[in-house]
């Protein structure tokens, strides 16, 4: 299935034009850090919904520690219940440091606290989730296969090398004159 991810980034999006270009699924950003929700996570499931498309959610964290990454797991619950939405796809924990907070705040980037952090927000968000990271982060940073959890690889270049439950392949896919993570789910 092909499939774009979303965020308040992408601003209003024309879900028509989406669902014209045979995309089928789409994964929403519900959450950021400990408390902060994404302000258009209600509005862009609603509007994928309407069009038919299948919808996940992905939280971006910020977690410090295995308690951070709990609580960051009851935030992004809260905010998938507050759509009253089931979902079809799972919910994505994002452990990257795309914007260099982690490396500001001195975290150490251990393989052995990072996967401990990704385990436990999966153990306490109580739906069916995944790990989200780069090729580079699940090779070097995640022990993604000791979690025995779904794997979306972002690696964009032509080929997949870990081939797991989704591949983020290219974030220049253009829609309706906007561009988007372009993914591929294999299930």
């Amino acid at each position: 299935m092909k499939g774009i991810d979303v965020s308040y980034h992408n601003g209003v999006v024309d879900w028509q034009a989406v669902e014209a270009a045979g995309i089928e699924f789409v994964i929403v950003r519900s959450s950021y850090g400990l408390q902060s929700k994404d302000p258009m996570f209600a509005q862009h499931v609603a509007g994928a919904k309407a069009v038919g498309l299948k919808v996940g959610a992905y939280h971006y964290s910020y977690a410090l520690s295995v308690a951070d990454a709990i609580q960051e797991a009851a935030n992004c619950r809260e905010a998938i219940d507050s759509t009253g939405q089931l979902f079809e796809m799972p919910v994505w924990f994002d452990m990257e440091d795309a914007d260099g907070y982690k490396t500001r705040k001195g975290f150490a980037f251990d393989r052995a606290e990072i996967t401990a952090m990704c385990k436990a927000f999966i153990d306490n968000v109580g739906l069916d989730c995944g790990v989200y990271a780069s090729y580079f982060w699940l090779c070097d940073y995640i022990d993604w296969r000791s979690l025995g959890c779904a794997v979306w690889n972002a690696q964009w270049s032509k080929k997949d090398d870990i081939k797991g439950y989704m591949w983020q392949y290219t974030d220049r896919l253009e829609i309706g004159g906007k561009l988007f993570d372009g993914n591929i789910c294999y299930i």
